[in-house]
């Protein structure tokens, strides 16, 4: 093989990664160059750690941080909804196609869109309250959304409902690339359902359980924006009880015009997110090699 015919494969590929580095490598060069700056309009001058001081120091960013770490309490309750769905999609239980549709669409259908449903469903006088009403639970019809006690909650319900439908989407892959013949034996062998989950099931899919899991982290830190701003009317309210980091993010810049404060939450979320994708390449590199 000449040397000509070893560098054609990067030829081919070099424009669209030269694109790439353009669309997505310049702009995340300038928000750390931003980071460093009191930027007013473009640009401005350089400050070095002081958008990084004045961040820390806000108890409204602790307190949006605190609200992502809770809802990472959302995801032990996805992966073991993902996990009794999955396997009972894959037992065949009747109808089970008809579910398999039905579980599927909240991952298809867009966030903004599930959320405005469920705000409606959700309101003081919307149907959830009336249902519980009508089964006399009157002390379970709470102000779902304008309580700042219970709004993280009722997100973390959004939540769990659609994200789950990503973990069943990948239990169920690897349920069905699974040797039903083991399972059949362990059957006949009078293991019962819960047996064989816990025996058999469960330690052919810890890698895909791993996957999931750090994916689910990042969602929780660093993609549940629109879950927020739409339940939370646009403000993660009331008052601040459904701030996460993305929305101080957003209000820094767009309501309080400060794109250094912006750049420097931005380049934080973004190192953190950087090392979850690292252990998430670790963990899917370890599923393989097993």
């Amino acid at each position: 093989m000449t040397p000509t015919s070893r560098l054609m494969p990067y030829l081919y590929v070099a424009p669209l990664v030269a694109l790439l580095a353009f669309v997505f490598g310049y702009p995340l060069v300038r928000i750390f160059e931003f980071s460093f700056k009191m930027v007013r309009g473009i640009d401005g001058p350089w400050i070095g750690l002081r958008n990084y001081r004045l961040i820390l120091s806000q108890s409204v960013f602790w307190e949006s941080v605190l609200h992502n770490l809770q809802l990472l309490l959302a995801i032990p309750v996805m992966v073991a909804i993902s996990l009794i769905v999955s396997v009972l999609l894959y037992e065949r239980v009747a109808g089970w196609k008809i579910y398999r549709i039905i579980v599927f669409v909240p991952f298809v259908l867009a966030i903004p869109i599930i959320a405005v449903v469920m705000k409606r469903m959700f309101q003081f006088s919307g149907p959830v309250n009336e249902v519980l009403r009508w089964l006399s639970l009157d002390f379970l019809a709470l102000d779902w959304i304008g309580s700042s006690d219970v709004a993280l909650w009722t997100v973390m319900i959004l939540i769990i409902w659609r994200e789950s439908a990503l973990g069943i989407i990948l239990f169920l892959a690897r349920l069905l690339s699974l040797d039903e013949a083991i399972i059949e034996s362990a059957r006949l062998e009078g293991a019962n359902w819960w047996q064989r989950l816990w025996h058999i099931i469960l330690p052919q899919m810890r890698g895909v359980i791993e996957f999931y899991v750090v994916v689910s982290i990042i969602t929780m830190l660093a993609s549940v924006f629109a879950y927020v701003y739409v339940m939370g009317g646009g403000r993660g309210g009331p008052g601040t009880s459904t701030e996460v980091v993305e929305l101080y993010i957003f209000n820094a810049l767009i309501r309080a015009s400060l794109p250094g404060i912006a750049s420097a939450a931005s380049v934080m979320l973004f190192l953190v997110t950087g090392v979850l994708i690292f252990l998430l390449f670790k963990v899917r590199q370890r599923s393989e090699d097993a």
